[in-house]
């Protein structure tokens, strides 16, 4: 996802994601990078800036086809809950250089890794070396019960911000997929991620809702319980592994319907059950989103996303009256209805008097 400002006929560029925190000058170039697919999720190749329609808070676009762009240097940086639940997941992120290797290939890049629990922590600076990155993810440590996602974006986009102009910039994030305690709001993490032009690709395991559901689901009445009886060790539902406690607990609301309703509230009042984060700023950004339970799949979505990142198209465009604020971005292939298009849905323009 690329924003180019251009300034006197200077154009400050960045690639998958790029420059300058602020439009305030007439002259403007959005730069909005496209993932195309089949039916069948296979990318699609040889398209050109006439097959595509964009359009601007709903005005169509005149585009231009950029050239090259994932042979830009990157800034990523690699932001991992390190607090709530994601002390379960520690353990996942072993292992990951060659994998991580594979993101950048043969450009140009510096790389970071930021923690967070109920607030954001930088574990490694901008490096070179991917080894040390690698060894940083092996080896977090556990941190409090929150799990303030956005305000741990936010922080990512100001380290961002201190890179070089010319860098495309990118987040990777491991999280559950509900923010839990952050003091930033969704709209102004994407004013700032917008501002930066920072695509998000985000991994992200269950959160409060999917176990509000859960017990939703079990409520019905319909689930007669574990074949050899509610209590048995045998045949138990495999979220009761190493936890019979639980299970007794579950088999007695069975039998007390009220005691999991209020399960279900306490789930639902501990944790607010805010929009699924993780996957909303993936979307937004024009980045991807991967759901995940364990290093297997993060593996396999880092691999995706290796081979996605190549096949990007970037769209540019010139707004003639780029207004203040924010802007909805609308991408479509023409003559092509059945493919999906994965692209950045809103760019923001500052007010050039403020």
């Amino acid at each position: 996802m690329v924003l180019l400002l251009c300034l006197d006929n200077a154009c400050l560029a960045q690639g998958g994601v790029t420059a300058q925190p602020t439009v305030t000058v007439r002259s403007t170039a959005v730069m909005v990078p496209v993932f195309v697919t089949t039916r069948k999720a296979q990318p699609v190749f040889d398209l050109v800036a006439d097959d595509f329609r964009l359009t601007d808070n709903g005005v169509q676009q005149t585009l231009t086809l950029e050239q090259d762009t994932d042979s830009e240097p990157l800034a990523l940086a690699v932001v991992v809950e390190t607090g709530g639940a994601g002390v379960n997941h520690l353990s996942d992120y072993q292992g990951l250089e060659s994998i991580l290797g594979a993101l950048f290939g043969d450009v140009e890049h510096e790389v970071a890794v930021v923690g967070f629990d109920s607030t954001p922590h930088l574990i490694v600076p901008f490096t070179q070396k991917t080894e040390d990155v690698s060894h940083a993810l092996a080896t977090l440590s556990g941190g409090d019960h929150d799990a303030a996602i956005l305000d741990a974006v936010a922080f990512a986009v100001g380290t961002l911000r201190d890179q070089p102009t010319r860098y495309r910039r990118a987040i990777v994030l491991f999280s559950e997929t509900i923010d839990q305690g952050s003091k930033t709001s969704l709209n102004d993490a994407l004013r700032l991620v917008s501002e930066t032009n920072t695509a998000i690709y985000s991994f992200g395991f269950s959160s409060t809702r999917s176990a509000v559901s859960h017990e939703a689901s079990k409520f019905s009445g319909k689930d007669p319980g574990p074949a050899h009886g509610c209590f048995s060790r045998t045949g138990a539902d495999p979220e009761y592994d190493g936890h019979y406690s639980k299970q007794v607990l579950d088999c007695i609301s069975q039998l007390a319907p009220p005691l999991r309703l209020a399960t279900m509230s306490f789930l639902a009042a501990r944790n607010g059950l805010r929009t699924n984060t993780a996957q909303s700023l993936a979307q937004l950004t024009g980045g991807e989103f991967h759901h995940f339970q364990d290093s297997k799949d993060i593996k396999s979505g880092l691999i995706a996303l290796s081979n996605d990142i190549p096949n990007y198209y970037v769209l540019s465009f010139k707004p003639a009256h780029p207004t203040p604020g924010l802007h909805a971005l609308h991408v479509t292939t023409k003559s092509h209805p059945q493919f999906g298009t994965k692209s950045r849905r809103e760019y923001w323009v500052e007010d050039a008097e403020r």
